[in-house]
């Protein structure tokens, strides 16, 4: 992985995720140099200035996108914001929940990543999912070369701890599906984004609930084939998705990036020290994720957090991919998932080494050949395409 702080694993990382998400490696040293001396006073110190450094380039980025709209340059007005957004992002994810300025510049960002795709042009749209009483938010990109009143196979891909619908949705996964015929759509599933920051929503462990109901949406669409829909979770996506698939029939299949077998025993494990954290402040950021007000109470709940028993219920095609050297979570728990899917009649277990790249967390060292690994598959299983045709 690209350890821009080398000492400092958590500030390095959200480097890799901004670079994965479309940033730009000047704009990004321009905003990091100034804070390298910070960086090797730890995790949390430093957070204000790391939150204050992503800011001020994100602002020069929507100052700068302004004068082009002014022009009436609407491709590179929107490719400015969209940087902008991936910058305010990775500010926003780093503080801890009680830091007055995040939830505005969340709200921000959310607007900002819609106008930056109308402005470039990209075909995809903002869908508000019934959820109790409220709604869960999302973004469906649609599939490359299908006709518009053609019924297209969908994958739900959600958030893991940490991340957003606008952070994955930037990443090379989305391009590498949407050419492969495949309709994406990026949730902001209960723990993540709109629907922990704007609506109070925790994160649960019976992850089929919400995902049952995005199922029951995709199945009012006319251009969805309810056939051909599956899911797959990023990180700790990578509990919520076999969980989902398991106990929700209609999926035709599911895939995970990044395993997450037993995250209860992974948090002592934590405890003990053991293992990277994806962000500051991790015990206040995981008590606000799972709505405990307390260890205890988060111990508790933690328990209940893996997927023990439950994945011989998964009978459509699983694929479970990890980095070998994931520093966040062992690879042993992609054998776990992998051993465990025993009804499922297409399974695949792949580990990414150092040949093809993508050995981190989530690959966020390098996500282009793993997402393409991803891609494939997924297309060969959910029918789509795996090449262009030939002329």
């Amino acid at each position: 992985m690209f350890q821009y702080f080398p000492t400092n694993y958590v500030w390095s990382l959200a480097v890799n995720a901004a670079l994965e998400s479309g940033g730009r490696i000047g704009e990004i040293d321009e905003v990091c140099r100034p804070l390298r001396d910070l960086a090797t006073q730890g995790d949390d110190p430093g957070t204000e200035a790391f939150f204050q450094a992503w800011v001020a380039m994100g602002d020069k980025l929507v100052d700068l996108a302004q004068e082009d709209k002014a022009l009436g340059r609407r491709y590179s007005a929107g490719e400015k914001l969209d940087r902008a957004v991936q910058y305010f992002a990775c500010a926003e994810r780093m503080q801890a929940h009680g830091f007055a300025p995040r939830k505005v510049l969340y709200q921000r960002y959310v607007a900002l990543f819609q106008e930056a795709q109308e402005l470039m042009g990209v075909r995809c749209e903002r869908v508000e999912i019934p959820y109790g009483d409220a709604n869960l938010a999302g973004i469906l990109f649609h599939a490359e070369g299908v006709a518009p009143d053609a019924r297209q196979p969908v994958m739900l891909c959600v958030n893991g701890l940490d991340s957003t619908k606008e952070m994955l949705a930037r990443t090379q996964i989305t391009k590498q599906l949407t050419q492969r015929g495949i309709a994406c759509l990026y949730l902001d599933q209960p723990g993540t984004g709109e629907a922990l920051r704007l609506h109070a929503m925790p994160a649960l462990v019976n992850s089929e609930a919400w995902a049952g109901k995005v199922v029951d949406y995709l199945e009012t669409r006319a251009d969805v084939d309810p056939g051909r829909i599956g899911m797959m979770g990023v990180s700790l996506g990578g509990y919520y998705t076999p969980r989902a698939v398991a106990f929700e029939p209609r999926f035709a299949l599911g895939a995970v990036w990044g395993a997450n077998h037993n995250w209860g025993e992974m948090q002592k494990r934590r405890l003990k020290r053991e293992g990277e954290n994806p962000v500051p402040h991790y015990w206040e950021h995981v008590r606000w994720v799972w709505g405990a007000n307390d260890m205890d109470a988060f111990m508790a709940k933690a328990e209940q957090i893996h997927l023990n028993g439950i994945l011989d219920r998964v009978q459509v095609p699983f694929l479970v991919t990890h980095g070998e050297q994931d520093r966040q979570i062992p690879v042993e728990y992609a054998y776990q998932t992998y051993d465990q899917l025993v009804n499922s009649p297409k399974r695949e277990l792949k580990i990414f080494t150092d040949r093809e790249g993508g050995v981190h967390h989530v690959s966020l060292d390098n996500m282009a050949n793993a997402g393409a690994f991803i891609a494939d598959w997924i297309a060969e299983n959910l029918g789509g395409r795996v090449g262009a045709e030939s002329r």
